[in-house]
């Protein structure tokens, strides 16, 4: 296995180093970065290590990159910060960590290299490369993290029940790192996953949610999905995703299990996009499945309606996990409301009032809606699939057929509420915001033209129905 590094990276430990020897700190590159590197995947995060003062190191650093950089110190944590090139290293001075049963935040005093390695995480991250002149370029591996790297594996550097109960966090990082990696968990590393899940209690949403998102951008989510399901974890955050799981069985009829065809659109969706949002549009189609489900004698199992209380469960979920309450949430919010309209549009003639509405309600999310919408045929039945892709080509065409010609993609009416309160003399009230509606409605149904001659003579006839006349 070779430590792989660019030129200019190669240019950076060399002055450390030399700063690291005026200084008379042992320093050490360590952690993600070493890792990354031996196993020859780009990374853009530097941790420096140094036996002495982590600040210090830094500053001296700083004084001699041209241009000097800026510098981000934190005292409080006794660590500093600097960019170089598309670089971010972070320097602190090698620690020593105890904790409370309490708090995943340690008490933190000044140690050795070695003690700095026995608080990592995970024997693959507590690996380090020497910047010191004696020995520059030496590998440090106490826990033999160069051969679970090689056998894939996440294993902790200390026994995993003290690892997990002193920070928890690391139950999620185990699964992530399983999952971003393709490892594999340790027998006796697994076991502690199940056994400290509810240490997971003491853990901030915001640091559960960073982890959480780092599992859905990598490339097969689902398998880091499956381990936080299989070990107990979902219910403690998101006890939704947890509800999906199972099957029920009445007269003979069964559901699908849900909890696994969300996995499987996640994956699949997952192929296309590297849009986080887009991927919790996945998570969160079915939400709602559980409190919509209902048994029918003749028709058997059904979810009505289950695409509108999933819309308004996405903002209790986001709550929760202290997600972003802005537009990222409401676009989650449109396309779980309108996951289901393509798909109706496969199993009925396709007219081009029902696109218009879908191009007018989707706006300029249409195209992701669609990569959803595909996603989330996980039919066994390869004839059924291939039958409802083959329809979804047709309402691809039928849309961009319909936005050539009537420009519907975040269309607004050509009649603005402004306008009718001016031109009947009258003030802001429901015959305004009537009016507007029966004109909307007109043009996406195809009753009249996109344009504003055909919309104001429309709104003063719709007007005089109502009894309201030209002032």
């Amino acid at each position: 296995m070779i430590f792989r590094i660019e030129p200019y990276e190669r240019q950076i430990f060399e002055l450390i180093s030399e700063c690291a020897e005026e200084l008379s700190f042992p320093t050490y590159v360590v952690g993600g970065y070493v890792r990354d590197r031996l196993m020859n995947r780009s990374s853009k995060d530097m941790d420096i290590v140094c036996v002495g003062n982590g600040i210090k190191l830094a500053q001296t650093l700083a004084y001699k990159l041209r241009p000097i950089p800026r510098l981000v110190v934190y005292h409080r944590f006794g660590t500093a910060m600097l960019k170089h090139h598309d670089l971010e290293i972070e320097f602190v001075g090698a620690r020593k960590e105890s904790y409370r049963d309490d708090s995943r935040k340690p008490a933190v005093e000044n140690g050795s290299l070695e003690d700095d390695q026995n608080r990592r995480d995970f024997t693959i991250n507590a690996l380090a490369v020497s910047l010191n002149k004696e020995d520059f370029g030496n590998l440090v591996d106490p826990f033999d993290g160069l051969v679970d790297i090689e056998k894939k594996i996440i294993k902790t550097p200390l026994e995993p029940g003290k690892t997990f109960s002193d920070d928890p966090l690391r139950i999620m990082r185990a699964i992530r790192f399983a999952t971003q990696l393709d490892f594999e968990i340790e027998k006796n590393t697994y076991k502690a996953l199940s056994e400290f899940k509810t240490r997971i209690s003491i853990i901030s949403k915001e640091r559960i949610s960073s982890e959480l998102n780092k599992i859905i951008l990598s490339d097969k989510p689902s398998r880091g999905f499956l381990l936080l399901e299989d070990c107990g974890l979902l219910p403690y955050f998101f006890p939704e995703l947890q509800d999906l799981k199972g099957v029920e069985i009445i007269n003979g009829k069964a559901h699908k299990d849900n909890f696994y065809h969300t996995l499987e659109v996640l994956d699949r969706i997952s192929l296309h996009t590297n849009n986080l949002w887009l991927r919790w549009a996945a998570i969160l189609h079915d939400i709602a499945k559980p409190p919509t489900k209902r048994f029918d004698e003749q028709s058997g199992w059904t979810f009505h309606g289950h695409e509108v209380v999933g819309e308004r469960m996405v903002e209790k979920i986001f709550k929760r996990l202290k997600l972003p309450l802005d537009q990222k949430m409401k676009y989650v919010q449109k396309l779980v409301r309108l996951h289901l309209r393509p798909i109706s549009l496969t199993k009925e003639e396709i007219s081009d009032s029902a696109i218009r509405r879908l191009l007018f309600d989707a706006g300029d999310d249409i195209d992701d809606l669609m990569t959803l919408c595909r996603a989330d045929i996980t039919s066994k039945n390869e004839t059924k699939v291939l039958k409802y892709l083959n329809n979804y080509e047709l309402v691809q065409q039928k849309l961009l057929e319909v936005e050539e010609k009537d420009k519907m993609r975040n269309w607004q009416p050509p009649i603005s509420g402004e306008l009718i309160m001016e031109h009947f003399g009258i003030a802001p009230s429901r015959a305004v915001g009537d009016i507007k509606t029966a004109i909307r409605e007109a043009i996406l149904d195809g009753k009249i033209e996109n344009n504003y001659e055909t919309a104001f003579e429309y709104m003063v006839e719709i007007a005089s129905e109502m009894g309201i006349v030209t002032k």
